[in-house]
């Protein structure tokens, strides 16, 4: 039976910390432990991390004096405790779902290949109890890593939460964790890498971990101001996998080519549908066009420069009339048409 070392950073969940915690703990098939890594909480969240310690022999607690921080606390987990044969890193907000473990780690186990799988996750509101999830695999497929990879660099976006990964302790450690440079992108980062050295397996058609979603997610404030941060911190984590591939991308330059045009197009988008929402007064217009610019050296030449220029032109209140009948909506079915396409093909 294989075994799996769950990593939990907690930082002021102590209320939801157990439903992550049982998550675990009721997992079938599979040998768990559970490290409860408490950032110096302060509000009660580390008591309720040794009540589940001293409830189940599975699970240890860690608890720092002072913060360190989300990339350090992971990395102390990842690569300071974990010692099974695969490790999973589960914020103390989310829960995997019932089998989630086992399904992923029959996939590494008959692919010696493979570095990590995922599946998909589901969006859950906290609510209780848990809503429903798939769990009857649908089969898996594997991906040569560079493969895998690549699909990344077209479609600028990493197709990953977290929670719902599950990887091979002995490249985790081998490759190193989260980068600290990278607070909102690191995990893109780190998967990419991951696929330099290893093959990557997906599990179609279930749900293999809740993701929840509230007003305290740490993305939200990279999303705000119509997400400038978000494709900075993107953008850089795309460079910072180039930087150590090492030699091993021999098309480096195309692929950073693509990724900047990948992302100079979703930033003039942006801009875009602030016009068409009437809040263009409201939003960064020129720090997204500034974005583009300097992502992509050809942005002039994109379509979507030239639909803004003209939304730009026409004005705020021509352009949200125009909008849905010109401006956008044969452009939004093109896109996910394309979209739904890639993903299928890469198996987000």
């Amino acid at each position: 039976m294989s075994s799996v070392d769950v990593v939990i950073p907690c930082y002021r969940y102590g209320a939801v910390l157990p439903t992550a915690v049982r998550s675990v703990l009721d997992q079938p098939g599979v040998n768990v432990r559970v490290l409860v890594i408490d950032d110096a909480s302060g509000d009660g969240s580390a008591d309720v991390a040794r009540e589940l310690a001293a409830a189940d022999s599975r699970v240890e607690v860690w608890e720092h004096d002072t913060n360190k921080g989300h990339i350090a606390t992971y990395n102390e987990g990842l690569l300071g405790w974990a010692s099974a044969d695969y490790c999973a890193l589960l914020s103390a907000d989310d829960a995997l779902t019932p089998g989630a473990l086992k399904r992923a780690a029959d996939v590494m186990d008959a692919h010696p290949s493979v570095g990590f799988v995922y599946g998909r996750p589901l969006h859950w509101d906290g609510s209780d109890p848990l809503p429903a999830a798939r769990t009857e695999s649908q089969g898996s497929i594997v991906y040569k890593g560079r493969s895998w990879l690549r699909r990344r660099f077209e479609l600028g976006d990493g197709c990953i939460t977290s929670p719902e990964v599950l990887v091979r302790t002995s490249l985790q450690q081998k490759i190193g964790g989260y980068d600290p440079a990278l607070p909102h992108t690191g995990d893109i980062e780190m998967w990419m890498r991951f696929a330099l050295h290893a093959d990557v397996g997906y599990l179609r058609g279930v749900d293999q971990a809740y993701y929840r979603v509230h007003g305290n997610n740490m993305s939200v404030n990279y999303y705000s101001a119509s997400g400038v941060r978000d494709l900075q911190q993107r953008l850089a984590a795309y460079e910072a996998l180039l930087d150590r591939a090492n030699g091993q991308l021999p098309e480096k330059a195309a692929l950073e080519k693509e990724v900047r045009r990948v992302l100079a197009k979703d930033a003039l988008r942006r801009a875009g549908r602030a016009y068409d929402r009437g809040r263009s007064s409201d939003e960064p217009i020129d720090e997204l066009v500034t974005f583009a610019e300097k992502a992509y050296a050809e942005a002039d030449r994109l379509p979507e420069w030239h639909t803004l220029r003209l939304r730009q032109r026409l004005g705020v209140r021509a352009s949200r009339a125009l909008s849905p009948l010109v401006l956008t909506a044969p452009a939004r079915r093109l896109r996910q048409m394309y979209r739904l396409r890639q993903w299928k093909r890469a198996g987000v």
